[in-house]
């Protein structure tokens, strides 16, 4: 059973989170596998939202995608957001091994980015509305090209501030004139094979593809630091992020400091489990980003990690787990803060942090609470 895998400590937290982790996938099997699956009649799917989770998600992102055919053309259309990143790629063959020689992510990944539109390259209307065509003949804006092998749109919207509002997307086949066929046995055996090669690919590859693979990226040797981030280089253009992931361990009254210096550029912090799903974000304070964190006065910024709140402002909930992965993603750059950590007592918090570091009452952490769950509605539930 991999959810009683080494990588995932024994105890009954963690063995809850990971059946956890197994029928939040469970769930979505079949939307991928089936229900989505026919290019011909594609449908835009969240394959992570606050109640699923995928490896390596980020808490602070919306992720969709959908399956389509290179041999067709397709429109999106809808209603520009206010998200701070959108990214939208057109992913191509599925590979069984990685650039850099390693064993290609189970389903839906493993495929390479071809070609993309971030946010600000998408014109719209004077009311936010807008087309993208997909393939087909070659348009002066709003157009990506695709290949015979293009097999999947993925779409990622990054949010800043509890404010701001999804892109609202609609995806169809042009020349799309009859209704879909209803799915044939060979289809539903094909489904079933599928579904269940995802169910147990993601079970088998995280976190140990991460750390087997990622090249520096996570060292699960080296709890409690981060890998540095790349300060200079191309960085991952088309997805366009740079990311650091650390393991963490903590003792039930220990508390890890993170400190880094931050510029103008859009990074997140977010936590995750040992199977690197993110936390519960809809009610719990387990991500970062600048909107949302307090500058110290001189000029860095500190969260601390602990399983109890410690009436800091800058608070990330361990949730009572003992391990887990926390990431750190720069947007839209090709490097990233140096991240510098610290483990201490939660007790001694008050003596190692600046004095001036923000505190909260437990009435304003009851609001804080309350807007990241009124956020996250909106944002990710669409309500």
């Amino acid at each position: 059973m991999l959810a009683f895998k080494d990588l995932n400590p024994a105890s009954p937290q963690h063995r809850a989170d990971a059946f956890r982790f197994l029928t939040q996938n469970v769930g979505q099997a079949f939307d991928l596998a089936l229900e989505t699956k026919d290019p011909a009649y594609p449908l835009i799917h969240t394959f992570t939202n606050a109640t699923r989770k995928l490896g390596a998600d980020a808490a602070d992102f919306l992720y969709q995608q959908a399956w389509i055919d290179g041999r067709y053309s397709y429109r999106i259309y809808g209603q520009k957001g206010s998200a701070r990143f959108f990214n939208l790629t057109v992913q191509g063959p599925r590979q069984a091994f990685s650039v850099t020689g390693a064993p290609s992510l189970h389903e839906p990944f493993g495929d390479v980015p071809e070609a993309n539109l971030f946010g600000h390259q998408v014109e719209a209307e004077a009311d936010g509305s807008f087309e993208i065509f997909i393939g087909g003949e070659l348009r002066p804006c709003n157009w990506l090209p695709t290949t015979v092998g293009s097999r999947k749109l993925f779409i990622r919207q990054g949010f800043d501030d509890w404010s701001e509002t999804p892109w609202r997307l609609q995806i169809e086949r042009i020349g799309m004139d009859a209704p879909r066929p209803l799915p044939q046995p060979d289809v539903m055996i094909e489904a079933f094979d599928w579904a269940g090669e995802f169910v147990t690919g993601l079970m088998r590859d995280w976190p140990d593809h991460s750390y087997a693979h990622s090249g520096g990226m996570v060292d699960p040797a080296q709890p409690n630091r981060f890998p540095v981030l790349p300060q200079s280089g191309d960085g991952d253009a088309q997805r366009g992020r740079a990311v650091t992931t650390m393991v963490w361990e903590l003792a039930p009254d220990d508390a890890l400091i993170l400190s880094f210096e931050p510029d103008d550029s859009f990074w997140m912090a977010s936590l995750g489990g040992t199977f690197m799903n993110s936390y519960d974000y809809l009610y719990r304070p387990v991500s970062f980003t600048p909107s949302r964190a307090v500058v110290d006065d001189d000029g860095k910024v500190r969260m601390v990690l602990c399983a109890s709140d410690p009436g800091l402002h800058n608070w990330l909930d361990s949730c009572g787990l003992e391990q887990g992965n926390l990431t750190i993603r720069t947007l839209m750059s090709a490097s990233g803060p140096v991240i510098e950590t610290q483990l201490v007592k939660q007790s001694e918090l008050g003596t190692v942090l600046p004095p001036e570091t923000r505190t909260v009452t437990h009435d304003e952490r009851i609001v804080m609470l309350l807007q990241r769950f009124r956020g996250v509605q909106m944002q990710r539930l669409g309500v």
